[in-house]
Formats: C-alpha cells, structure tokens, sequence
C-alpha cells in the first residue's frame, strides 16, 4: 500500500496498543484499555470489511448452555469447573448489557428450549434423570433453578412430546451489537482499520513489529482476539471451528419465540424477523469443518433444510433466502484462554461457540492483563 508522511503519522505511529481482531473480545479489550489508559493510542486491525470469524455470523443467543451440553461437559470437568464456566456466561451477558443497554443490542430474555428427536430416547431420558442435580448445581448463578419440562406447544414434529426450558436464556440482534460496540470505540477514540491482515509479528526488546498484507507499523504491546483463526499467530490448543447457517425468507403468523437447541447443541435455530434462522451440522464432518475457510457444504445444507421441512416448520411453506457460516475456535477445553504469551504479546482465544456469552468479560480479563 503506497502510503504517506500523513497517514502513517496520523494513524500508524505511537501506537501504545494494537489489537487484531474487532469482534466481541477485541472491542471489548479495547474499550476496557481506553478506560484503564485514557491517552492512549489504540489500533484495532481487522482482516475483513466487517469483523469477520463469529462475531457477526453467530445467532444472537446468551447461550448459557443447554441441559445435555451441560451433561456432555460433566463428562470432561468437574462440578466446580462447569460451575465456573456457565457463571462466566452469565457475568459475561450482564457485562455486555451494562456496556450497551438492551435496546442498543436487541436483548429478549424469551427463554430457551432443547429439543429431543424421537430416536433420541437415551439422551433424553438422561437428560430427565440429571435435571434435579443440574438445577441444584446451577441455581446459584440463576437464582433459581434453570430447567424445567414443557410440553410441545409450538407443534414441532418428529421430536419427544416434551421439551427441557431454560428460563433465563436470552436472545439479541448480533448486528445491532457489533455496530453499538464499533460506534462506542470510534466514540472514545480507538481506531479501526478494516482489510488488514496481520500475517506476523516479531517481538523486540519493547515493542512489538507487526507485518500485515498492507504496511508494517510497530506497537508497544500487542493483543491477539481471533479465536478460530488463533493457531495462524499463536501456538496454542485452538482449532477452527466452522458454523452453516440458513435463514428463511418471512414467514407471516410465525409463533416461535425463544432459543432453541437439537442434538446435545449442535443444532439452533430462533425467530428473527419472522424468519426461521437455523445453524449448525458440524458434527456430521467434524473434520471437514475444522477449517479457516467460510462456505457450504452438500452434506450439511441438506440436512438443515430437512430439519426446516420435517421439524420446524413441517406446516408451513417456506424458502431459503440466504446461506453464511462462522468460524468458532474450540479446543480440547471449554474453558477459554486468556494469557500473557511473551513480554509485549497478549492473547483471548477459543471461546468455544459461546463469544456472545463470554466476550465482553474475556476483553475485560485480556485488557486487565496489562
């Protein structure tokens, strides 16, 4: 990029912090920086034209976790380990309200439902067995217990006649969200630069030199908030993570409200504008979606329009009318990670699916590692 005295005096030098990534957690890291650090300089790079990985593909859910993904974590962590992890959730939620306020971010406290297929008899039969001890575990966070049993009011089809409530999950618009935390960082001052891809860093005495695909600039200490994309920068156990996604054209007399779950997670959908949007099948190609690039797969397409069809809407005529996917970074840990990595060089990554619930409070803990 040819650029000049001005722009790189302007914008590229004197950075005291530059942050890549300006999704949930870099946004946040930077708001919270400004806060600690009010003359400072602050650059965010971006390598889409809007922030890329989840933070605008996701579905807008809390996300607090369902009934069997709390289950399925028990079977990797102990008690106070998914303690800790759903609070974080819930704390995180509190944090990104408070910064923002409802109306900004389209917040609904609607509830959530799992949803069980009719072959999935063992799961939610365990499901049902456990819901007292999950309850009793959760309900210090809640302040009250968290599941209860509803019956199928919404007419779903091909699926046990009761589905297991979350009463406190909620919902918002993730655009909404994105646009608010991009106005209030461009309000305090922090910079963002949008199609820069970060492609190294190098690490001096006290600074960092950072080389993107459009100029190199250095920076006094560096914060790293890709998530899935973290393993191109950093070594540590993350792993892209792709998500599909359709969302309908408008339905007219729509009556679903909520958050909704199939298949111990794998699987939601909501009601947004009266459109059905419904995401996920990683788990038929746990492989194959593993990877840094965004698109569609046969496999996975035909199963979340035969979930629409059979399941969801099996009334109700309905079309397609856009097709995306995001990418999540996962690891062998729900747990995120939120490290200093080297003297200059800080890193929040693998947020496990659930960034709309952690990210403000993981932008917090990476700003507050300073």
């Amino acid at each position: 990029m040819n650029l000049s005295y001005w722009e790189y005096k302007t914008w590229l030098s004197n950075i005291d912090f530059a942050i890549i990534g300006s999704g949930i957690v870099g946004l946040n890291c930077a708001l919270r920086l400004k806060h600690a650090h009010p003359k400072s300089k602050i650059v965010v790079l971006e390598r889409g034209v809007l922030p890329q990985g989840a933070s605008t593909k996701n579905a807008g859910f809390a996300c607090f976790g369902s009934i069997s993904e709390i289950l399925a974590d028990l079977q990797a962590h102990s008690d106070e380990q998914v303690f800790r992890l759903v609070r974080q959730r819930w704390k995180g939620i509190q944090l990104l309200r408070s910064i923002l306020g409802d109306r900004q971010i389209g917040f609904q406290q609607n509830g959530g439902y799992e949803l069980f297929l009719e072959e999935q008899t063992a799961l939610y039969e365990n499901c049902l067995d456990h819901m007292a001890k999950i309850n009793a575990l959760l309900k210090p966070i809640f302040g009250a217990k968290p599941f209860s049993l509803n019956a199928n009011s919404l007419n779903f089809k091909k699926i046990k006649e009761s589905y297991i409530a979350h009463s406190f999950e909620g919902q918002l618009d993730t655009g909404k969200m994105m646009m608010a935390l991009l106005q209030l960082a461009q309000q305090k001052g922090i910079i963002v630069l949008n199609s820069i891809t970060v492609n190294d860093f190098v690490e001096n005495q006290g600074s960092v030199s950072l080389q993107t695909n459009a100029f190199e600039c250095d920076s006094q200490k560096l914060f790293i908030a890709t998530n899935g994309f973290a393993s191109q920068l950093l070594n540590e156990n993350v792993r892209p993570a792709r998500s599909q996604v359709v969302i309908t054209k408008p339905i007219q007399n729509l009556e679903i409200k909520g958050t909704f779950h199939l298949d111990e997670g794998y699987y939601y959908f909501r009601n947004i504008d009266n459109r059905i949007l419904l995401g996920g099948g990683r788990n038929l190609d746990i492989e194959g979606e593993e990877t840094f690039f965004f698109g569609q797969t046969e496999l996975i397409q035909n199963r979340l329009e035969e979930l629409l069809e059979q399941v969801i809407l099996p009334n109700t005529t309905f079309e397609v009318d856009q097709r995306w996917s995001g990418i999540m970074g996962v690891g062998k840990e729900k747990r995120p990670i939120v490290k200093q990595v080297s003297k200059n060089v800080y890193g929040a990554v693998r947020l496990g699916g659930m960034g709309i619930a952690i990210g403000s409070l993981v932008g917090k803990e990476l700003a507050d590692l300073v």
